[in-house]
């Protein structure tokens, strides 16, 4: 079977290449948006804690509705193809990144923040120059989990017309072609292990250079 996927990859290079990059096109462009409004979200529920449970309230259901039957609720509004593929797949990754940047900013030690209110820092500056920062790797822990989930959960967006690895896992399944429907699968779990590895990386180093102050 290995054999096969391999053979199938060499024979439809292009066919893959051209997958691929509308599957990074549609997962980048809702890890965009996801990461801005998640960010702006995690911040203001940090900064006004009151909204924070019916913030998290709302993307936590939000999480439990099934992939396939939001797909379906978004098709009369934003029609089939990539539109409503990119919409279902930001809202399911606000989550992580409302919750972790959320978490990142809560658990700041507050004599640090004290300490910077005392030398007069602005609360601005406090959000940039502090809490941020120190909270940098329990978002980035957000981000990666989003981007891995984004990545991998973009295979279904080809059940509503989208473009993206998900068109040669349904052209399989619909087939009865098993060569293909693995071949698109592995292609999506790889690239979810590369982006998996580049934000491990990243966040490494960041946790090094913290440990060298």
């Amino acid at each position: 079977m290995i054999k096969e996927v391999f053979l199938l990859y060499i024979d439809r290079w292009q066919f893959f290449l051209k997958l691929t990059m509308e599957h990074l096109k549609i997962s980048g462009i809702s890890i965009l948006i996801a990461s801005i409004i998640g960010l702006i979200l995690g911040i203001f529920i940090s900064e006004y804690k009151k909204t924070s449970p019916f913030i998290l309230g709302i993307t936590n259901f939000v999480y439990t509705i099934p992939s396939i039957s939001l797909l379906g609720f978004l098709i009369p509004f934003s029609g089939i193809g990539n539109t409503t593929a990119v919409i279902t797949l930001t809202i399911y990754a606000l989550l992580p990144m409302v919750r972790n940047t959320y978490t990142g900013i809560e658990n700041i030690d507050p004599s640090i923040i004290e300490s910077a209110k005392g030398m007069g820092s602005t609360p601005f500056e406090i959000l940039c120059k502090v809490k941020l920062p120190l909270a940098t790797t329990v978002i980035l822990s957000g981000l990666r989990n989003m981007v891995v989930m984004t990545i991998a959960l973009g295979g279904i967006a080809s059940f509503i017309g989208a473009g993206g690895l998900g068109v040669a896992i349904y052209r399989g399944i619909t087939t009865n072609n098993k060569t293909m429907t693995i071949a698109g699968s592995l292609l999506i779990a790889l690239l979810a292990l590369i982006f998996d590895f580049i934000i491990g990386s990243i966040d490494k180093i960041i946790k090094r250079k913290w440990r060298l102050l």
